[in-house]
């Protein structure tokens, strides 16, 4: 370049990803900025595991909540309770407050905090890019940097610009509700448990996906989603709050957003850009959990331009999804599988959730949730759960 780079490396979108791989990359000495809109919160059940806090250095102030267990629903309204045992828990926090701190912490590590909404990226002639953004105030400027990051939600306008095969992932669309949690000793209300997650599978609420109510402290997030287009998501969580009787409780904010749920097949660009969390396409299949796997993206994408930055390899680039694909890859093959064949109706839904019921269904499904993995030191479980599986796939058990 025949000018020096502004940055080392541009960071567009603030959300978990983002600010993580802002963050790693100001630590290491580099120049970064964050470019973020701000004023955007993604609608989110927000639970995180307790290895993300440790991982990615969380303080536990961060967490509105730590519940101990799920109820899950079916569409007979028959409830299966899911404890945590060995006093484990899922953290639970507010997206709004979550993400800010994130933005701040990678500020305080050095990076430059930008507001503004990405337009484009550009060539340079002498092989640099500039990235070009709005400010708030309408003028539009460009960063001229060495590489970019795009971590800038499931409908990434940077993947769709730089990243071949960008736009065809399949997406779930989430719409949730925050409304004031009620009392704990409420009458409209005897179900509600600021303990628990309820997750809720009944086609009534969603046909292909399913509704929660997530306790987050002084607030509950109840929404839900679904692959199928016109259908009416607040109609669905209205409906919800209903029958459970939050309807009464006061809304504090309405979020809606596209949840893609498989990653993309090439998450760089061949020169100077790789992909992180949503844009990735790092949102786990059947569960929908994205915060800790955006984390995780975030970092890894950090760690390939830091390699791109060092030896000026572009292949470097390529190592983020290598990564991810290698610690998770099978994980998320998996729900995949489970999700499109589970989710497929009310009938195999009720199944599923009498599965919920088993203690080796549970006990597993916890250990590789906490832990991030498959669990593979329990052969006989994972039989017993094969076979159990097998006989509910040909209506050998009914539910109970």
């Amino acid at each position: 370049m025949n000018n020096s780079p502004d940055f080392d490396v541009v960071v567009i979108g603030g959300g978990p990803a983002g600010a993580t791989a802002a963050n790693d990359l100001a630590r290491r000495g580099r120049r970064v900025a964050l470019l973020d809109r701000q004023g955007r919160i993604k609608p989110c059940g927000g639970a995180i595991p307790p290895k993300a806090l440790e991982e990615f250095d969380l303080p536990d102030h961060l967490l509105k909540a730590r519940v101990n267990g799920a109820c899950i629903i079916a569409p007979s309204q028959r409830r299966v309770e899911m404890p945590i045992d060995n006093n484990g828990f899922v953290g639970m926090v507010d997206r709004d407050q979550f993400d800010e701190w994130l933005r701040e912490r990678a500020a305080l590590s050095g990076a430059t905090r930008i507001r503004g909404e990405f337009e484009a990226i550009v060539d340079d002639v002498d092989g640099g890019v500039s990235v070009r953004y709005r400010a708030p105030d309408g003028e539009v400027t460009a960063l001229r940097t060495r590489s970019v990051i795009g971590a800038d939600g499931a409908s990434s306008r940077v993947a769709k610009a730089r990243v071949p095969g960008a736009g065809k992932t399949p997406y779930v669309y989430a719409y949730h509700e925050i409304i004031e949690a009620p009392a704990a000793d409420s009458a409209a209300t005897p179900n509600y448990s600021d303990k628990r997650c309820d997750v809720v599978y009944d086609g009534k609420y969603s046909p292909d996906f399913y509704a929660w109510i997530f306790p987050h402290g002084d607030t509950v997030s109840i929404g839900t989603g679904t692959a199928l287009k016109g259908y009416s998501l607040r109609g669905s969580v209205a409906e919800l709050r209903k029958a459970t009787g939050l309807d009464g409780q006061r809304t504090l904010r309405r979020e809606g957003a596209p949840i893609p749920l498989k990653p993309l097949k090439r998450w760089d660009d061949g020169k100077c850009t790789v992909l992180a969390g949503d844009a990735a396409g790092v949102v786990a299949p059947a569960s929908g959990e994205g915060i800790y796997y955006a984390l995780l993206g975030g970092r890894l994408a950090g760690d390939a331009v830091e390699a791109y930055l060092a030896t000026g390899k572009v292949a470097a680039l390529a190592q983020a999804r290598r990564r991810f694909m290698k610690q998770h890859g099978r994980v998320f093959w998996v729900l995949g599988i489970m999700q499109r064949f589970w989710y497929h109706s009310d009938a195999r839904r009720e199944r599923f959730v009498s599965m919920c019921g088993d203690r080796d269904v549970q006990r597993l499904t916890w250990e590789a949730y906490l832990h991030k993995r498959l669990v593979r030191a329990q052969p006989m479980a994972h039989v017993r759960i094969f076979l159990k599986d097998l006989a509910h796939l040909f209506g050998l058990v009914r539910p109970s």
